[in-house]
């Protein structure tokens, strides 16, 4: 089977990384066809362009969508994240980020956690807005939207993944001893949606308790689902505890499947070291791994992250190539 890719490389390393991942996924003999969609901070300072609803309506017709990274110092915070990445998590309904973090150690430690982060909904929605700007009376407001049928589906989501795991162990991380409006929709939830899956053990944490344990005692953990700002503030942390966050890998899913689910490495276009080649493309090969498992080719998957579990280090192409080696047996 021929699977048809979209591929976002985006600005400053974004391109190079997701060239290498190609390669790699190639090398474990799945067939694809990709075609590069030229969209991020170049393209917007070039003619102004982020992502309009024609190009969205292409990305519709693929498999799944392969991004590097966007971003240029040129443009102004939020541009790009609010009309790129935010229009095709909602529009997309990629309401499912999930995020693996696996160390291993010789002496059998390490820890092996999935972080499952709502996707669609809480502050990033946008609701809000500024009064008097740029005077000394100046007020903000950022709402944060929860509903019900958003935070049900992404629990349900992590109780399935859960299940399938040896540990079938599932945490709530949110902060229901202030937020006690969403918390406790967040809470009720997860708690009804735990009468279905009565061999999945359950436990709670705060997020700011939830900092300390991903540092000092991430073994704990084995499935985590939390809210979108939570979720995006824990995975960066669990990057840094798990290897740096040149080997974070992320999944951005619409479990549905009414429309393509987007991969992309968290770790930014990292504009100071582009055309160095000196970015290490890991991450943009596990998430291509991540891309292969949603496919249905968990076997390739699996070959991949098999291939970067011994680190390699070297230039972008050296690292690449190893691993598409290591790939090909």
């Amino acid at each position: 089977m021929t699977y048809r890719i979209a591929v976002v490389g985006g600005d400053g390393i974004g391109p190079e990384v997701t060239s290498v991942a190609l390669d790699v996924v190639r090398a474990a003999g799945v067939d694809i066809d990709t075609r590069d969609f030229d969209l991020g901070g170049a393209r917007y300072l070039r003619d102004g362009e982020i992502l309009s609803d024609a190009t969205l309506d292409e990305l519709r017709g693929f498999d799944a969508i392969l991004l590097g990274a966007v971003g240029t110092p040129e443009v102004p915070p939020g541009v790009i994240e609010r009309g790129l990445l935010l229009k095709m998590r909602f529009e997309l309904d990629l309401y499912v980020n999930q995020r693996p973090f696996v160390t291993t150690s010789g002496d059998g430690g390490g820890h092996d956690f999935v972080v499952i982060r709502e996707n669609t909904e809480g502050p990033y929605v946008g609701e809000g807005g500024a009064l008097r700007r740029g005077t000394p009376y100046e007020v903000a407001t950022q709402g944060s939207v929860n509903t019900r049928m958003g935070v049900e589906r992404c629990i349900r989501y992590a109780f399935e993944l859960a299940q399938t795991r040896e540990r079938t162990h599932l945490t709530l991380v949110h902060k229901t001893n202030v937020l006690t409006f969403a918390g406790d929709l967040w809470q009720r939830t997860f708690d009804e949606v735990a009468a279905e899956f009565p061999h999945v053990d359950t436990a709670y944490n705060h997020v700011d308790a939830a900092c300390i344990y991903f540092v000092q005692d991430p073994q704990r953990y084995d499935v985590i689902v939390t809210d979108n700002l939570f979720g995006d503030i824990l995975t960066d942390l669990g990057g840094a505890v798990s290897g740096g966050i040149g080997l974070a890998s992320s999944a951005n899913l619409n479990p549905a499947r009414t429309g393509p689910s987007m991969f992309e490495p968290v770790h930014g276009s990292a504009p100071d070291i582009v055309g160095t080649g000196t970015a290490n493309p890991t991450a943009a090969i596990l998430s291509a791994a991540l891309m292969l498992d949603f496919l249905g080719e968990s076997a390739a998957g699996d070959r991949i992250r098999a291939a970067c579990a011994d680190p390699v280090t070297g230039s972008t192409t050296h690292v690449g190539d190893t691993i598409a080696a290591r790939v090909a047996g």
